[in-house]
């Protein structure tokens, strides 16, 4: 009995840090990752950074969807994403370079980005579905939280127009990847 307890508590105390450890999954150094796990709203380089990183990350998932996946739900909506986060990517990087903003755009994903990657790399037909529809939402809602932020309170007006009018996006990519087959 001591043994269940024991066992039963051990997997309470992991499980928070186990929910926690995504929310880093969207950001780049430790204070951008403290600031979307807390609600401090994220500076211009912050947003930027992130922002390209999920465009990364949806990308190249999406097209590993396009692969890996047996189903024709999440194929379509793979291909949508693709088409959407491409034109995002285009849209921020005109926007920094328009608006002369101090910040160097990643060209690759943050490394809980490419661990997420990798366990999809290694899955396939519905064991896959299942994975990329969690890591979709996962994604989304965190993209859905940091465009909220910026959009309430950026603080450079191009920025933070763009994150309004964007944001409304997202949401229905939220809800796509909701409506995906999985669990």
């Amino acid at each position: 009995m001591k043994t269940f307890h024991l066992a039963a508590l051990t997997l309470a105390l992991a499980v928070p840090v186990t929910l926690a450890t995504p929310a880093v999954a969207q950001t780049e150094g430790g204070q951008a990752g403290m600031n979307s796990m807390m609600s401090a709203n994220p500076s211009t380089p912050e947003f930027a950074t992130q922002a390209a990183q999920g465009d990364l990350f949806e990308i190249q998932s999406s097209e590993l969807a396009l692969q890996q996946s047996t189903s024709a739900a999440t194929r379509a909506f793979a291909t949508q994403m693709i088409e959407a986060h491409r034109k995002t990517t285009t849209d921020l990087k005109g926007m920094v370079a328009s608006d002369r903003i101090s910040v160097k755009l990643p060209t690759a994903m943050n490394a809980a980005q490419e661990q997420m990657m990798t366990k999809l790399q290694g899955l396939q037909g519905t064991a896959f579905d299942t994975q990329y529809r969690k890591d979709q939402i996962f994604a989304h809602e965190n993209a859905v939280l940091l465009f909220e932020r910026y959009a309430q309170a950026g603080d450079n007006a191009a920025l933070k127009g763009w994150a309004a009018n964007t944001l409304g996006e997202l949401q229905h990519h939220l809800e796509l990847a909701r409506q995906l087959p999985g669990e």
